[in-house]
């Protein structure tokens, strides 16, 4: 199976592209294909260099990287998520689209740990409502850029999973234990998106007051 991340380049997208490669052939998406193309070498380069397996890692243009992926990832900030989409709707009908954006106060100048709603209530709503023929999920708000970057060491946290579509989740929950150290928790429909995206500046402000980079959660008691 194939994962498309579109803004692999940057922090977030690219921790998640050296945590997949293992598992997943990925793609990574940019608005340069020479851009997406230095990304994915970095990434074979450090895998390699650490002695890690992983699948094949190319770069496309973003409008290619979306059609080629079976699971398409939107690694973009809040503020540039709907130009980015705005003319893909055609490449990512029917497929599974993970959002893993926050709507961070910092988009307009505020602080990130503060958060600026869209209407819909949720990134990942937002781009459901834009996205009608695909099927949205959301998923990774809540795990450090940083910790996903230490590609020796398991992650420890629990990732948050909603949506509507349950064979969707099943798909993304399944990506997100392919991961070492993390644990897909199934939080319900989209709707409750809303109150995952919200955690992130939370623990923003976390690592702030006690001077870490990489908090994250853990849900207790669920039986597994």
């Amino acid at each position: 199976m194939k994962v498309t991340i579109l803004g692999g380049t940057g922090e977030q997208g690219f921790g998640l592209a050296l945590r997949l490669a293992k598992n997943y052939e990925v793609i990574i998406g940019s608005r340069r294909r020479e851009k997406a193309q230095e990304a994915a070498e970095r990434i074979k380069e450090i895998l390699s260099s650490k002695g890690i397996p992983y699948r094949n890692v190319v770069g496309m243009e973003n409008r290619e990287a979306s059609r080629e992926g079976d699971i398409v990832i939107l690694s973009i900030p809040y503020q540039h998520i709907l130009s980015t989409i705005g003319d893909l709707k055609e490449e990512l009908k029917g497929k599974v689209v993970v959002s893993i954006g926050v709507p961070l106060a910092s988009a307009i100048g505020d602080k990130p740990t503060r958060v600026v709603l869209p209407f819909q209530g949720s990134v990942a709503q937002m781009v459901q409502e834009y996205l009608k023929d695909s099927k949205v999920v959301s998923a990774f708000q809540n795990v450090s850029a940083k910790v996903l970057e230490c590609v020796e060491e398991p992650v420890d946290c629990d990732i948050l999973v909603c949506g509507d579509d349950e064979e969707a989740k099943r798909i993304v929950i399944e990506m997100v234990e392919s991961i070492e150290g993390c644990r897909g928790i199934d939080c319900g429909n989209l709707e409750m998106s809303r109150y995952v995206e919200q955690i992130t500046p939370l623990l923003i402000g976390l690592n702030i007051r006690y001077g870490v980079k990489g908090s994250g959660i853990r849900i207790t008691r669920l039986g597994r």
